[in-house]
């Protein structure tokens, strides 16, 4: 069978890497009076404390629903503890905010994780776990961080490769291959811990039912589970097995009795203590590992082998190898067929890394915050000070999915504008899966009654730039062409959901009712002068263009969506019209606020800015030059005449708006003007505007890097932007890369840096004014060359410069390793890829959120080949990227 085969059965998909990274620190782990979940649940109070919600490991993989848990342990004989979960600071311990401090790479996955691969680096000396905390608590915001390979652990290459595989030879029967190779010139002990343990469902007063596992040898675990297939785990190596139960050691934590005697570190105090008390000497308990102590001599390999199963094996590895070379075969036939039209190797490398760090970003999300709230009947009932930290009134919401995670040790739990770009890339290899990540958060136990789209854990009420229909429509279209048929039953469920959506945002988010958006975070963080939720004091309200651009694009998407079920049912033409007047409106009121006409606009800048509106209804711009000026791009559609033809009721509304009204219809777009091939334009920006934005844009002085666009325009590295607002004085300087200010948090930095979701929007949106335009509309590129390209010209530029800092330049480093010139030139590295959150705008270096694969998994989408414009017209698309555009070569 394979692997696109494999795709239509979801069982293939039962089991998958589906455990976090890290479990601590997270909200649902918080029962705290205060809400400080970074300091309730911590790295060195993991080991011992028993989780509600969810696991972590290294390497891990679990069912669907994480009843039943795999994941790997190591020791080097030096170290305090057991390496069982990967090491960080927390967003208090770090200068820049919360950071891990290991190196692992994704390497490979099939969708169905039919086969996987990633790697880990593991030192041989004691990890220094003081050293980072204490480094990195000295240094200011504007130093760098303080990061694991600054220690020197590595410089005598004292350290272990560990490479770990999967493969599946059935759904329910999995192969573990385990490959450690001593990179040092000398030879280094290491104990090995595979690991298997039930997520404790018994003890929060719901289910009593306690799962077992039991051995009999060295060899062998038993599974006994009543809803799990998989009974039987084997290794091939082992010389014991070690059990204790997944249960806290409150003794240890708390200094009050153990209910149960062999708690959930016992193998951990078993290994490092040589307490034989800690493990049961019965083989029994809900947590057990096999236990193999090795020596490698200097540079040598060795393979450990183990395998999950729902059968009886006499001998569980006679197939072993075989099946991992069919899995392997199968991954790279796959891929093989995907990566059609690319000529690169160091491409294909590239892009095969980053679906591996999508794939293997899947996590089990399990969080009802109902019973988070109340606490549960087997436990202590939360303090009364909680219920109105956060989250109170989510009260519905209540996740139990596999959900893809901007990253898993950093942000494990889902960002829902994330997801949006996630589900892009996604599409290209797992459309179904894709489609499902979209319906997931329209479904009533994730979209709040209101219609509100929950934002993250921290903060479900927060607002996030509302990109879920653009996401439904382009996944919808990719996946139409993909299967040769288009699946209207996804595209219209969406956009009923989104309905409600949409009628919130308009709700509010429009306090004036003005059609004028302000909504506080809106995924940018720190990107303006203050906090963009502050409430000022003197009453002033901030107008913000980027909100405002955010619906008009809402607005467009919506009626894209509309038109398009339109061709199939006639009732969405009035849909589609509605839409069509709503973002009339919207952009109407971008340029015409209160009653003095107000534009955000400003004409003597030429830029969009936001303003402080005044009780009095004055205004005044902030004259901050930001990619929030450049975001009304993102509200742009192109229509063509045949698709107009076919909806004669739309067409008929349509022309007796644009008779009616000219004010909206003038101000905003070239509807009544067609373009090349009879194509209409509707967008907040007309020729002269697009051009002018298009001059800052461009322009190597302020946003365009050779990497990209960048998030603040770099005239303000050494001219900083001031703003004395009711006696406080704010500033905005340029930072490339880590941020100099704790809004936020501080590790998260719009004032600089390049972030792929934003220049994915901006490269999609030339594309689209491109096809209305034609080759003829030219912009001076870069800004003050003298020479001009075409605005599909300048979008493929824009994605080599976003695919340069991930490839090789010509002295073979990639600008995504930065400084490191270990990382850059040795063959250990340079050729595993860190998929990081965002980069720095003036080198491309690899900056925040290591493996936030994501939205950075764009990549995967942009070295993706561009289809022929005859596929594009047989596949009866109005617009290159609605088609899946992919670039000619």
């Amino acid at each position: 069978m394979s692997e696109k085969q494999r795709l239509s059965e979801l069982s293939w998909k039962k089991w998958g890497p589906y455990v976090s990274n890290r479990e601590w620190g997270l909200v649902r782990e918080d029962y705290s009076a205060d809400g400080d979940a970074w300091n309730y649940t911590t790295h060195d109070t993991a080991e011992a404390k028993t989780y509600r919600w969810g696991e972590e490991g290294i390497c891990g993989i679990c069912d669907d629903l994480q009843k039943l848990v795999f994941s790997i342990g190591f020791w080097n004989k030096k170290d305090k503890m057991v390496k069982e979960r990967f090491f960080g600071l927390t967003n208090g311990q770090g200068n820049h905010g919360e950071d891990v401090k290991e190196y692992f790479y994704y390497l490979d996955s099939t969708p169905t994780h039919s086969y996987m691969k990633m790697l880990y680096k593991y030192p041989q000396n004691p990890f220094p776990y003081e050293e980072l905390l204490k480094v990195n608590a000295e240094r200011s915001k504007n130093e760098p961080e303080y990061e694991l390979i600054d220690t020197g652990i590595f410089d005598r290459n004292e350290y272990f490769d560990i490479f770990i595989e999967y493969a599946k030879e059935s759904e329910h029967d999995i192969l573990i291959k385990l490959t450690i190779v001593n990179k040092s010139e000398k030879e280094a002990p290491i104990i090995i811990l595979p690991t298997v343990w039930f997520r404790n469902t018994w003890n929060w007063g719901y289910d009593d039912y306690k799962p077992q596992l039991d051995s009999q040898d060295a060899q062998h675990i038993a599974v006994k589970h009543n809803d799990i297939d998989i009974k039987n785990l084997y290794a091939k190596q082992s010389s014991k097995t070690l059990f204790c139960d997944n249960e806290t050691n409150t003794e240890r934590l708390y200094q009050s009795p153990n209910e149960s005697r062999y708690c959930k570190d016992g193998i951990n105090d078993f290994v490092i203590n040589g307490n034989s008390q800690a493990v049961n000497p019965k083989s029994t308990g809900t947590k057990a590992s096999f236990f193999i102590d090795e020596i490698l001599k200097a540079g040598e390999s060795k393979i450990f082998e183990f395998r999950m199963t729902d059968k009886e094996l006499k001998d569980p590895f006679t197939d072993f190898e075989e099946i991992f070379e069919i899995r392997k075969k199968e991954a790279d036939d796959f891929y093989a067929e995907i990566q059609k039209g690319i000529q690169s190797q160091d491409e294909k490398l590239v892009q095969r890394q980053a679906f591996a760090g999508m794939l293997w970003n899947k996590m089990f999300y399990h969080y009802n915050v109902e019973k988070w709230l109340k606490g549960d009947p087997g436990e202590m009932s939360p303090p009364k000070s909680r219920e109105k930290i956060r989250n109170y009134d989510w009260k519905h919401l209540n996740n139990e999915h596999i959900i893809s995670m901007p990253d898993k040790w950093e942000y494990p739990w889902y960002a829902t504008w994330d997801l949006a770009f996630h589900t892009i890339s996604f599409s290209l290899i797992d459309p179904d899966f894709a489609k499902h990540q979209l319906k997931l958060f329209l479904f009533e136990w994730y979209m709040h009654p209101n219609g509100q789209l929950p934002a993250y854990e921290w903060n479900f009420s927060d607002v996030n730039p509302p990109v879920h229909a653009w996401a439904v429509f382009r996944v919808f279209k990719i996946d139409e062409y993909i299967k040769g048929k288009p699946d209207l039953e996804f595209l219209e469920s969406a956009f009923q959901k989104l309905l409600m959506n949409f009628t919130w945002w308009v709700n509010k988010k429009d306090s004036n009712g003005n059609n004028i958006f302000e909504g506080g975070f809106l995924g940018l963080d720190n990107i303006g002068v203050f906090d963009r939720n502050l409430t000022l004091p003197n009453g002033e309200q901030l107008e913000q263009s980027d909100g405002t651009s955010w619906m008009a694009m809402f607005a467009l998407n919506m009626m894209r969506i509309a038109l398009e079920l339109a061709l199939y049912n006639s009732v969405y033409e009035e849909m589609a019209m509605k839409f069509f007047e709503h973002f009339l409106s919207i952009a109407n009121s971008l340029d015409n606020m209160g009653d003095e006409n107000f534009s955000l606009w400003d004409q003597e800048d030429e830029f969009f800015y936001d303003a402080l509106a005044s009780s009095d209804g004055d205004h005044m711009y902030l004259r901050l030059r930001t990619i929030v000026g450049l975001i009304p791009m993102f509200a742009v559609e192109v229509i063509d005449d045949e698709m107009i033809e076919k909806l004669p009721n739309f067409k008929k509304r349509m022309k007796w708006v644009l008779e009616n009204k000219p004010e909206l219809t003038s101000l905003v777009s070239r509807w009544e003007v067609k373009g090349q091939d009879s194509k209409h334009l509707l967008s907040l920006l007309r020729g002269h505007r697009l051009k002018r934005l298009l001059t800052r844009m461009l322009n190597p002085e302020e946003f365009l890097s050779d990497y990209g666009v960048r998030a603040l325009s770099k005239e303000y590295e050494q001219n900083p932007y001031t703003l004395n607002l009711n006696g406080t004085d704010y500033s905005v300087k340029y930072t490339p890369a880590e941020s100099d200010s704790g809004l936020f948090g501080g590790n998260s930095n719009w004032r600089g840096p390049i972030w792929f979701p934003i220049n994915f929007l901006i490269i999609e949106s030339l594309q689209r004014f491109f096809f209305y335009y034609s080759p003829d509309f030219l912009v001076e590129y870069p800004t003050g060359s003298g020479n001009y390209s075409n605005l599909d010209q300048i979008a493929d530029s824009l994605s080599k410069r976003l695919a340069r800092i991930f490839l090789m330049d010509e002295n073979g480093k990639r600008p995504v390793n930065g400084q490191y010139e270990r990382f850059q030139t040795d063959p250990d590295f340079k050729d595993y890829i860190l998929f990081y959150e965002y980069f720095h705008g003036d080198n491309g270096r690899g900056v925040g959120a290591s493996h936030q694969t994501g939205w950075t998994g764009l990549i995967a989408k942009i070295l993706q080949p561009r289809f022929s414009k005859k596929e594009i017209a047989e596949s009866e698309t109005e617009m290159p990227e609605d088609a899946e555009g992919q670039k000619s070569k």
